[in-house]
């Protein structure tokens, strides 16, 4: 589509089962915030959805984990996540919610329509049912063998570890997450979409008529899929949470949250019209809209392949023109897991650096995962901070306002005679508007990110090579054109960066004292952006320097989280076999002091130590070389099992036993008083 009419730009909508992290931002919604926010700059119609995904069975767990009701939990979440989109300047014309009246009215239509048109197969199949939960098992209450990779955590629809997409009786060792049961098949009737019927079209549209436009890791899914064979899924699911299916003889079924959540983004554009006064029908039934679906990699086969077929059903939908969707956020080189608390949550971000939503903006723009999974680390952070928006950025503008102030009291200098250098300066400003939409526009945003810094690096470059605060002393007539072009260069910014960083562009056009009247356009097609004689205000910093401590503190909370991870998953000894109080008084306990300790010859583990332990000092062998210095351990109070059978270990006579365990991390550690105690202090 050339020259479409209007604009329909959808985000993925989250579940609200849980925050949103940088994985979800660098995804999916700080790239389709810069789309929208571009085609705002270029006087388009658009119009940005999203909305909370408040059903599936992610919800119910999430509810019965907390011991609260599922709409308690879609309300806590709700609000957290539409917080954080707000405070990262993520630019939607409307957030909605799937639990929204005009949502269970548009999806039940929806249904409907595609029921009473003859879309769907009724069929009566197996389903994995849980006898003690007294329930069929959805998709997530199932865990087992991922079929494809071997996976054991895998769910019932989709393997995390390797992205494949399956049901629920696929999976090798079933078991449910209810209850750990091994589940039973049971009979239940669900609606189908006969996915196969599709199939022709489905390969024409895209993997035809879409290979020269679409991303590589969009087509290579999709075709992975066809090329395996489409077959019927399931539209409909046996829970009590969630659009019940509009039909008789379906009580206790919901529609399947693939089905409905898609759909959201219809009853969002319609709540949004609503709201505006205006006709929602063009940005969804008008072919000279340009309907486009921002997503992560996992949605894939939702986005291209269920919800196109479900609006070729329906027949009165456009269809997407294109689903740019990225790969997957690393932190620190491992996988972001909501699970698992590995991941930098936003909320919890702007604790730490308040006002820097840019910055993470920009950092995640930069090494956003558009071809292949990309890893963030708070090193690169600092670094993207310190050595670019400082650096080039900060500093130019910086010294563009600075140098105006000192030399003509804030006002726009009035240019000469252009040099030819100045000509060039001005020539290339005006290209950048245009070199940074074609990055853009095909949906290439770090590439886009870098060309904006380039325009920064020019305005540091023209000002390093006309030297304006040397040449006042000789020519000052010649300063005001540099202060001039410099200037221009600087309005330019101001105007460019807003999709990438919103908030310093309000700060930047704050300090130009410049209107929002400037538009994308203008840049390359006027020749003077700020007037001579304008007044402009005093410089603030636009981004502060990052220092070592606190990427040291992030670092630290997360190697906090990683120990706690694997503590957590550390299988437990279990109860040894029940014993006597007599059994117990048998042992005689003592602390006792370490006055000696020597490495036993030839070997790697065993340590001699000499030990006071009240009653007598003895010697006591123990294997604990790898774990500490026999230096160290002089003065370290101990717990020793006294009355323990004498013992040789390499023709040393051991005579009792030092109590010890170990750390989260495997190190040992020993089992000690609180505080001081004498030694031969019994233990009872």
């Amino acid at each position: 589509m050339s020259t479409p009419k209007r604009y329909t730009i959808t985000a993925a909508l989250p579940y609200t089962n849980g925050p949103v992290h940088i994985g979800h931002l660098a995804g999916v919604y700080v790239p389709a915030d810069i789309y929208t926010r571009y085609l705002r700059q270029k006087g388009e119609d658009v119009v940005f959805v999203c909305g909370s995904d408040e059903h599936g069975v992610p919800i119910t767990i999430k509810a019965k984990k907390e011991g609260i009701t599922p709409q308690q939990v879609v309300d806590k979440y709700n609000e957290i996540i539409k917080t954080s989109f707000a405070d990262f300047g993520i630019s939607f014309d409307n957030y909605s919610r799937t639990s929204a009246k005009i949502h269970h009215d548009t999806a039940s239509d929806f249904f409907t329509k595609l029921y009473n048109d003859g879309e769907f197969i009724e069929e009566v199949t197996e389903q994995l049912y849980d006898a003690e939960a007294n329930q069929y098992l959805a998709d997530r209450f199932v865990v087992g063998t991922c079929p494809k990779c071997g996976n054991e955590e895998s769910y019932g629809d989709q393997c995390e570890n390797c992205g494949t997409t399956h049901n629920a009786t696929d999976l090798i060792n079933p078991k449910s997450s209810i209850t750990g049961n091994v589940p039973s098949l049971k009979e239940t009737k669900h609606w189908f979409l006969p996915l196969d019927k599709h199939e022709a079209f489905l390969k024409e549209w895209i993997l035809e008529g879409h290979k020269n436009d679409w991303k590589s890791n969009v087509l290579g899914q999709v075709k992975s899929w066809i090329d395996d064979g489409l077959r019927p899924r399931a539209v409909t699911r046996d829970l009590d949470w969630g659009i019940p299916v509009p039909i008789e003889g379906a009580d206790g079924k919901v529609l399947y949250v693939w089905f409905d959540a898609p759909i959201g983004y219809i009853s969002a554009t319609k709540e949004w019209a609503e709201q505006n006064n205006t006709d929602w029908k063009p940005y969804w039934k008008d072919k000279d809209t340009k309907l486009v679906h921002f997503i992560g990699k996992d949605n894939i086969v939702f986005h291209c392949i269920i919800f196109p077929a479900m609006l070729k059903a329906h027949g009165d939908y456009i269809l997407p023109e294109n689903v740019p969707a990225n790969e997957f956020l690393n932190l620190e080189g491992n996988k972001l897991s909501t699970s698992k608390n590995w991941a930098v949550w936003l909320h919890e971000y702007l604790l730490d650096f308040p006002d820097k939503q840019d910055v993470l903006r920009y950092a995640l723009t930069a090494t956003a995962p558009e071809t292949k999974d990309n890893d963030f680390t708070w090193k690169d952070f600092q670094a993207r901070n310190n050595n670019e928006l400082v650096a080039i950025f900060g500093n130019f503008i910086n010294r563009v306002i600075v140098l105006t102030n000192k030399y003509y009291g804030g006002q726009v200098p009035p240019a000469g005679d252009l040099s030819e250098v100045d000509e060039e300066t001005i020539s290339t400003l005006k290209e950048f508007p245009n070199t940074i939409s074609r990055s853009i526009e095909r949906y290439r945003f770090r590439e886009a990110s870098q060309e904006l810094l380039g325009l920064a690096r020019l305005g540091n470059k023209y000002l390093a090579d006309e030297e304006p605060w040397k040449v006042i002393k000789q020519d000052e007539e010649r300063v005001k054109t540099i202060m001039n072009v410099a200037l221009q260069i600087a309005t330019g910014l101001a105007v460019l960066c807003e999709p990438f960083l919103p908030f310093t562009s309000v700060k930047l056009k704050k300090m130009l004292n410049i209107d929002e009247n400037l538009t994308w356009n203008d840049i390359s097609k006027k020749d003077v952006l700020i007037e001579a004689n304008h007044q402009i205000n005093k410089a603030e910093l636009l981004f502060a320097k990052i220092e070592d401590k606190e990427i040291e503190a992030q670092l630290e909370k997360l190697q906090a989280t990683k120990l706690a991870n694997e503590q957590a998953k550390k299988t437990m000894e279990p109860q040894k076999e029940t014993i006597e109080f007599d059994d117990f008084t048998k042992l005689d306990m003592r602390v006792g002091t370490i006055i000696e300790a020597e490495k036993v010859a030839k070997t790697k583990k065993l340590l001699q130590l000499k030990v006071d332990v009240g009653i007598d000092v003895r010697t006591i062998v123990s294997g604990i070389a790898e774990s500490f210095k026999p230096e160290d351990l002089i003065g370290q109070q101990v717990t020793v099992l006294c009355n323990l059978a004498p013992r040789k270990l390499r023709g040393v006579e051991s005579q009792g036993m030092i109590l010890m365990t170990d750390t989260p991390e495997g190190k040992l550690a020993f089992v000690e008083p609180s505080e001081k105690v004498q030694n031969g202090g019994q233990i009872s």
